[in-house]
């Protein structure tokens, strides 16, 4: 899920622990594609998707707030700024949360991950318009290269009853831009504090947005529900101990890394759809994705690449 979340705190250090920082990025990626796959069951018994992106967060939001009453120094929760930056970082999560479980709910598992792994193009596109990026050939090209894989994966230019709707194309852009706005609202908040102020915030902003657009005899009804296990995992896994995971792993991993193995978390998400909800992807289909992927992957290490080397000059 976050491509340039959070800058590392000590790059790079000696080898077990590089070795250890990438296992746990490579973790969290994994909960997160777990997570979507998961949300996609909870929709199937009936769950709507403000519901399930609800309980994702609040049990985050339960994590973060252990976190950092075991690590409450430096949290900056008396600036302003913090606090500003926070609540914009959580408007973005709630989107991104609700957005990808209606593209799921409308389409499939496979293709709502992989239109929201498109969340750096929507990062640079915003950079071009507020002057911070100045745009170049390989951004250029890179962009457009996404754009088709996105025609490519959702089939948007035929009527055919294989092709993803526009709703579920929309909402899983949607997810990417909102998951956009949430890496601009971490990245203007690091500075001001700690990591675990920030998700406080921004999770119990999230949860204050969803619990308002959800239903709250649904909501409440979860508790006592057969689902409610699955619910709590869903929390544990997309954004506990994922979210934790991360930021711990990037104290050691240098971001070109942490780029290339966020692509495991749209992989697991599409094998968990095939394989455990039996979605299909057709040929023209995977070639979109591999197209997205492997474009955005590139488009996130040479960023990071740069910023390094501009670092060191």
């Amino acid at each position: 899920m976050p491509f340039g979340l959070y800058a590392p705190l000590r790059l790079v250090s000696p080898g077990k622990w590089v070795r250890r920082s990438t296992l746990l990025v490579t973790l969290a990626a994994f909960c997160w594609g777990l997570s979507g796959g998961i949300g996609a069951i909870l929709m199937e018994r009936g769950w709507d998707a403000f519901t399930v992106s609800f309980y994702r967060g609040a049990v985050g939001f339960l994590f973060v707030v252990i976190w950092l009453a075991l690590r409450p120094q430096r949290s900056g929760l008396s600036k302003p700024k913090l606090w500003l930056w926070s609540v914009v970082a959580g408007v973005g999560v709630a989107g991104n949360f609700a957005f990808y479980f209606l593209s799921i709910a409308e389409g499939s598992v496979a293709v709502a991950a992989t239109l929201m792994y498109c969340a750096p193009v929507f990062v640079y596109l915003v950079s071009f318009v507020l002057g911070l990026e100045s745009p170049s050939l390989f951004k250029c090209l890179a962009i457009l290269l996404v754009m088709s894989g996105v025609v490519l994966l959702t089939q948007i230019y035929t009527l055919s009853a294989g092709a993803v709707t526009l709703f579920a194309v929309t909402t899983g852009l949607l997810s990417g831009l909102s998951y956009a706005m949430f890496i601009f609202g971490f990245k203007y908040a690091a500075p001001h504090g700690s990591a675990q102020a920030i998700l406080v915030i921004a999770f119990a902003v999230l949860a204050g947005i969803l619990i308002v657009l959800g239903e709250v005899d649904q909501v409440s009804a979860a508790w006592s529900s057969a689902s409610f296990p699955l619910l709590v995992l869903l929390g544990v896994l997309g954004a506990g101990l994922s979210f934790v995971f991360y930021i711990f792993g990037l104290n050691y991993t240098a971001p070109a890394i942490a780029s290339m193995v966020a692509m495991v978390e749209p992989i697991t998400a599409s094998l968990f759809g095939v394989v455990v909800l039996g979605e299909n992807l057709n040929v023209i289909q995977i070639l979109g994705m591999a197209l997205i992927l492997v474009t955005v992957t590139a488009l996130s290490v040479h960023s990071s690449r740069r910023k390094a080397s501009i670092k060191d000059a």
